[in-house]
């Protein structure tokens, strides 16, 4: 039995919910910006994110509305996309909170900057990766935004390196879930691809 639902019949915030619920677990881009004449600095958690493209690197994340990211992005041309580590949870919910425009989270939540290499938007000092960006290009789909930033410098703690790969154990990232609901990482599971000259069938069956 499943339930039938139609995406133009239910509410949107009601629809929202079940795609936020669903469409799990989501990393979360941890998006550090300034305005185009500098001012304070933004720092605000956006959980529709990913990678668009590796040549050139391209990542993008989605506004739902018009915050102070997507503004500040605007004016600019710049970002910063910090990982959003599991040992900076309660400040990363916190950057989340709606301050009034020109309230720079950094200050009000206490979390430490430090210099980007290309780019003005300061990083989050504490997070173990950290993509430089300069703005790509944006698409606007009803009430969001999707801001693709093509990656100019990256930076990865020396620590968190496993045989010159960065290591998810060490990393740690808080992925967002549906309701107040976020994920840590647990067990990880590891798999080779199959080339098709090795295929033997489903679960390793002669498929005869």
């Amino acid at each position: 039995m499943r339930i039938e639902i139609d995406p133009q019949k239910v509410s949107r915030n009601d629809f929202y919910r079940l795609l936020t619920a669903t469409v799990v677990p989501r990393p979360i881009a941890w998006v550090s910006t300034v305005g185009r004449y500098g001012g304070s600095a933004n720092l605000a958690p956006h959980s529709f994110f990913t990678i668009s493209s590796v040549s050139p690197p391209i990542v993008q994340f989605t506004s739902v509305g018009r915050k102070d990211s997507l503004l500040n992005v605007e004016a600019s041309g710049e970002f910063v996309v910090n990982l959003a580590p599991e040992g900076l949870f309660e400040q990363i919910n916190e950057t989340a909170t709606d301050f009034p425009h020109g309230v720079s989270e950094f200050e009000e939540v206490g979390i430490a900057t430090e210099p980007s290499r290309c780019v003005k938007p300061p990083r989050v000092a504490a997070s173990p990766v950290a993509l430089e960006c300069r703005l790509h290009s944006t698409l606007r789909f009803g009430d969001s935004t999707v801001v693709f930033g093509q990656v100019v410098h990256a930076v990865v703690a020396e620590d968190v390196m496993v045989d010159g790969h960065p290591d998810i154990r060490k990393l740690r990232p808080l992925s967002r879930l549906g309701r107040d609901e976020w994920g840590t990482v647990g067990e990880v599971r590891e798999i080779s691809r199959i080339r098709y000259a090795d295929w033997e069938g489903p679960s390793g069956g002669s498929g005869d």
